[in-house]
């Protein structure tokens, strides 16, 4: 038997309005209901009631990992330079990672996820093949230092995560251990009552091979996936790939200079020609690792730098300044074309060998048209670095793709050796000699999903959870007299009797509509309100998410609520 939760003792103060640095729906709701209350820009205090929405994704996280055998610990969230610097990633994550001194002036960070360490754990604890495979997890707090947190609970510097890893002895055993985690996801997600999609995604600073990202689609989403209305391909759009259709053999004239003043954008050469921007070639000048590369792309298309910096990684790309300029006067700011370029050359696919283009002639107010790839310049490198648009061609199946908004709530990666090699983490094998251990990755970011909730999930009058992580099952409204109050109390006890979660409102002195209003704002999936019928025993009972209301005797309530 469940407590019966009061209005009157609980700590919950509602807002009528939203808050004025709200941007996003979740935001809104998760503080005007009194789930969470800002404590400094992207740092959140979990009141009650989100505190029991918080606590109960992480009981279904832990059944379902529990399910496939992994086991939990708890890890340090202050953990010491060497290990991160060992693997490269003191500096790779940069100014994402908080960073602080002891006393003695020792360097620590505030961990932004565990691959170093859970590797030591598993070095110290395991060093035989038959202590493998293991699976280990935690949920725990992490920080990232974001440059703009915002969005409320979606994009925090502190939040809650599940992250799991699994350590085997062979691929196989890691695609098994990956493949695990892949279906308990798909649990935990259909469980907590999230729309998702599964789909190909890129590494970034994880490392690793094989990755994948669970996706909830949301107006509020700062991720951009494709899908295929054809096929079932869905992917992150930095992992859509590219692959450039042939190029039928045409005898092109040969490289044409053109007077073009005042045309150091696309937009101004294309109107100066009168020829489609995408009959252009755009050369954007990075630096990587310092060193100037020219990055060539239709003049209709934008480079996806992000794109570009996960094929370089772990190289760091930034965009050139007017400085890099004032010691290289062979790259003519507005005009620059690969064609006698000493730098190297990176290209889209659609840049392919045998097409022509328009681009800069490397001279102030000139073009050169008939610039042909592979007769007047070479590509050093053919990377797919084009912002993905809606329409480009499935890699699948070929047909138009569609772009929506997602937020991010989970990642697995198959790490392979990158830890288990800068760490050495090896096991005694069944042929008496060392075998190299590889790895997988998986997180699911906990608060992340409170958020992806509300927001899938809200509708105009409030929050709307779904049974399994909601605050309580029930919220009971005594409409205000003392008959009424008696009445929500006594069926609040007998519901918590038969098994349920209450929360009821007999608030004194508070109006039967801001408690309805508050019982629409708070979410939980069944309203019953003592009312005018309280006297004969009848209550009104409302399922917060179709709307619909029915009146019925306690019993029958009590009936159809623990059915």
């Amino acid at each position: 038997m469940s407590q019966v939760q009061r209005m009157s003792r609980l700590m919950v103060k509602t807002l009528r309005d939203d808050p004025a640095d709200a941007e996003t729906l979740s935001h809104k709701l998760l503080v005007r209901a009194g789930y969470v209350r800002r404590t400094s820009a992207g740092i959140w205090s979990w009141l009650p009631l989100g505190k029991k929405v918080l606590d109960n994704i992480s009981r279904v996280v832990r059944e379902e990992m529990d399910a496939i055998g992994a086991q939990e610990v708890l890890l340090p969230a202050l953990l010491p330079r060497e290990p991160y610097e060992a693997s490269g990633r003191w500096e790779e994550y940069g100014d994402l990672l908080f960073r602080l001194k002891d006393r003695k002036g020792a360097d620590y960070l505030l961990g932004p996820t565990h691959e170093e360490i859970f590797t030591q754990v598993v070095k110290d604890q395991c060093t035989s093949y038959k202590d493998l495979p293991v699976m280990l997890y935690q949920i725990q707090t992490k920080y990232r230092d974001e440059a703009r947190p915002r969005s409320g609970v979606l994009r925090g510097r502190e939040f809650q995560m599940k992250d799991s890893y699994s350590f085997d002895t062979t691929d196989e055993g890691l695609a098994e251990s990956y493949a695990l985690h892949r279906a308990a996801y798909q649990k935990i997600f259909a469980r907590i009552g999230l729309d998702f999609r599964i789909v190909s995604a890129v590494s970034g600073a994880m490392g690793g091979s094989a990755s994948e990202e669970f996706l909830a689609p949301a107006a509020a989403g700062e991720d951009t996936f494709v899908d295929c209305p054809v096929c079932d391909y869905a992917a992150n759009t930095e992992a859509v790939t590219f692959t450039a259709p042939a190029v039928e053999p045409v005898e092109h004239g040969p490289v044409e200079e053109l007077d073009t003043p005042d045309t150091p954008t696309i937009e101004t050469l294309a109107a100066h020609l009168g020829v489609p921007a995408s009959a252009t070639l755009k050369n954007l000048l990075v630096k990587v690792d310092g060193e100037i590369t020219a990055v060539g792309v239709p003049g209709d298309r934008e480079v996806d730098l992000g794109k570009l910096g996960e094929h370089l990684a772990p190289a760091v790309v930034e965009l050139v300044t007017a400085e890099d300029f004032v010691d290289r006067p062979e790259l003519v700011r507005g005009y620059v074309g690969p064609q006698g370029l000493k730098i190297r050359y990176i290209a889209d696919p659609r840049v392919a060998s045998g097409t022509a283009w328009v681009t800069g002639a490397n001279k102030p107010d000139t073009h050169a048209r008939n610039v042909v790839a592979g007769r007047d310049f070479e590509v050093d490198q053919y990377l797919d670095v084009v912002v993905v648009e809606e329409g480009d061609p499935c890699p699948s199946c070929g047909s138009g793709l569609k772009l929506d908004r997602a937020i991010e709530i989970g990642h697995i990666f198959q790490l392979g050796r990158k830890y288990a090699d800068t760490f050495q983490l090896d096991v005694l094998g069944q042929q008496g000699k060392p075998v190299r251990v590889t790895m997988g990755s998986y997180g699911i970011g906990v608060s992340r999903a409170v958020a992806a909730l509300a927001e899938q999930s809200a509708d105009g009058q409030g929050l709307c959870w779904p049974k399994e992580i909601a605050p309580a099952d029930v919220h009971v409204v005594a409409a205000g007299k003392a008959l009424q109050t008696e009445l929500a109390l006594d069926v609040s006890e007998q519901l918590s009797a038969a098994g349920l979660r209450v929360l009821v409102d007999e608030r004194p002195g508070v109006s039967p509509g801001v408690k309805f209003t508050d019982a629409e704002l708070i979410g939980v999936p069944h309203i019953l309100v003592a009312g005018r019928r309280s006297a004969e025993g009848v209550v009104e009972l409302k399922d917060r998410r179709t709307g619909e209301r029915e009146e019925l005797t306690v019993a029958e309530a009590i009936a159809r609520l623990t059915a």
